[in-house]
């Protein structure tokens, strides 16, 4: 019997019955490696996630976004906006200014 070397570039439909549960054998014996997010990170999207992290409007949020209160929370390339949930908050929750 010919012996094949499998390359990354053989077709599956080449490949024999043992060949493919070699394969596959070799996939999942690899360690699977899992990411974690930051420990206390919660990230929401767009101006519904600050609107539903306030407890507020649309129209509302907004306002709060475009203050400036809140931008060390805020990442925003184009149109997607990503919040830190927990470090807008405590932003917020910080006073600055006011009246004397």
């Amino acid at each position: 019997m010919l012996q094949q070397t499998i390359t990354n570039d053989t077709p599956v439909a080449m490949l024999t019955v043992g060949q493919l549960k070699e394969a596959l054998g070799v996939i999942q014996s690899a360690p699977v490696q899992t990411v974690q997010a930051e420990a206390g990170k919660h990230y929401v999207y767009g101006i519904d996630g600050i609107a539903r992290t306030f407890g507020c409007s649309m129209p509302t949020a907004c306002r709060i976004k475009a203050s400036g209160k809140i931008d060390a929370a805020i990442k925003q390339i184009g149109r997607k906006i990503v919040v830190d949930a927990e470090l807008a908050l405590e932003l917020a929750g910080k006073k600055t200014g006011g009246r004397k």
